[in-house]
């Protein structure tokens, strides 16, 4: 199998700092949905799932938060390391 000895450019600390940043913001989106659902389902049906958006208040927010940021870094990460970097096309000069 020769696909497999292909090598990859190491990604530039750019794109990694992009992924970590974009992974952040992604990761406390998703938390915010999934507590904004979890809480609609909470005043539905009348149970009482202790997760709130308040996460200085409650472990298992803080938890939640911790796992939705860490796989959306992860997820970034590992689309950067796995994509090939681009290349700028060389653009002619003008001549004068």
């Amino acid at each position: 199998m020769h696909f497999m000895n292909e090598t990859t450019q190491k990604p530039g600390a750019l794109r990694l700092a992009a992924a970590v940043i974009l992974g952040i913001i992604v990761g406390s989106i998703l938390f915010f949905i999934v507590a904004l659902f979890i809480g609609m389902f909470n005043a539905l049906l009348g149970m009482n799932i202790p997760l709130r958006t308040d996460v200085m208040e409650d472990i298992l927010s803080a938890f939640l938060l911790i796992v939705f940021i860490g796989l959306s870094i992860a997820g970034f990460c590992w689309k950067v390391w796995t994509s090939p970097v681009t290349e700028e096309s060389a653009v002619p000069e003008s001549e004068e």
